[in-house]
């Protein structure tokens, strides 16, 4: 059975349901695929919180921060919901940490209003943590975080009520690419559309392959662990920042968290993790080693967690390019294709922009929006 739409997306994670939502507001006929249920915890988008932040070591993350965050705030008021939870946001590292001193420099070239604050001052500001004296602590009041699977949810509500059509369980089996159409099958039904978007996450790269596009794209398992203190309070978002530790020569990864939220325990984890191969190698099991390992930075900087046990520990998937920087784009070869990956574990902030640019890219062939670091071609073809 074959099926006429505008635009066909698919993967109804954080970018895609915002893909889909843009391009419902914009009056065109969206199917919106999902090969799982929606909001589901196999990829990146599930969960309670994201952080949101203009704190970024390139300039051009601050800029468009600056044009992302007056969208989440449209969204909420489009929703009648609170999506954007503001608690500011610390990150700290020694003062002689490369990544530390590049965010320092973006953040006030930028413009964007901080705070320098030495250990010490902050160790009375900010009692949860302990700053050794040779560290420094960036301050950036309007930080926080997003409500993760509430902005997924919302983006694909909006977008049902301007008349897109959801489907989930519909796994997308093949696709074919015309001159200026494209055939999605998906679950055992055929689909047409005169536009494509592929948000498809860690499924992205072996998507893509069958539209002739070989993407540098890595799977990495990443494990979040919600801390449960005996004492919360100090550690709600009420009360505590989120943040950003610069300590990556200590420590395997660079180590962030969020505070607690609607009862989800203190968020912390390493940015980053081991890299996978194939879906089927995913265990999707938590590690005990992984919190251990996490254990020597909380006894050093966030002592009132270090002995907690875990509420929850969950597996993400971070699909990662060389470099880091995103993937937002038409495809090389078919301009009525477009392509949102390798978010790198960074792209949750953005997603609500993501979705507009991308948007854009497939209805206008291009977009307003500075998009200069995610172009394809700056990978060796």
């Amino acid at each position: 059975m074959n099926k006429p739409f505008d635009a066909i997306v698919i993967g109804a994670g954080a970018m895609g349901s915002a893909a889909a939502y843009y391009l419902s507001a914009r009056g065109e006929r969206v199917l919106l695929l999902e090969q799982f249920e929606l909001d589901h915890r196999m990829g990146s988008s599930y969960g309670y919180s994201r952080i949101i932040r203009y704190t970024y070591h390139d300039l051009e993350y601050v800029e468009l921060m600056k044009d992302t965050l007056p969208l989440w705030l449209a969204l909420e008021e489009e929703l009648g919901e609170t999506l954007y939870f503001k608690t500011g946001g610390i990150d700290f590292g020694p003062r002689i940490d490369e990544r530390m001193q590049a965010t320092i420099k973006s953040v006030a070239k930028g413009a964007i209003s901080h705070e320098l604050i030495s250990g010490e001052v902050a160790r009375e500001r900010f009692p949860q943590f302990q700053f050794p004296d040779d560290f420094i602590v960036l301050y950036q009041p309007d930080s926080g975080f997003i409500a993760a699977s509430q902005a997924l949810r919302g983006h694909i509500k909006l977008a049902r009520r301007l008349g897109a059509v959801v489907k989930a369980r519909s796994p997308v089996e093949d696709i074919r690419i015309g001159s200026d159409n494209v055939e999605v099958a998906a679950a055992g039904v055929n689909y047409s559309a005169g536009r494509l978007i592929v948000t498809a996450g860690s499924w992205a790269k072996t998507l893509l392959g069958k539209t002739g596009l070989d993407l540098p794209l890595t799977i990495l398992r990443c494990q979040l662990n919600f801390m449960a203190p005996d004492d919360l309070r100090p550690f709600t978002a009420e009360r505590c920042p989120v943040w950003i530790a610069h300590v990556s020569g200590q420590y395997p990864e660079s180590v962030y968290g969020i505070p607690s939220h609607d009862g989800s325990g203190f968020k912390i984890a390493f940015h980053g993790g081991p890299a996978v191969a194939r879906h089927a190698d995913i265990d999707y099991s938590a590690d005990a080693s992984n919190l251990e390992a996490l254990r020597p930075f909380m006894r050093a900087h966030i002592p009132g967690i270090a002995a907690a046990p875990a509420r929850e520990r969950r597996i993400c998937l971070y699909t990662a390019t060389p470099d880091e920087h995103f993937i937002v784009d038409a495809h090389p070869e078919h301009a009525h294709v477009a392509i949102g990956a390798g978010f790198s574990g960074h792209g949750f902030k953005f997603s609500t922009m993501i979705g507009k640019m991308l948007a854009d890219i497939a209805l206008d062939g291009g977009t307003p929006h500075n998009d200069r670091l995610f172009k394809i071609s700056r990978f060796p073809s």
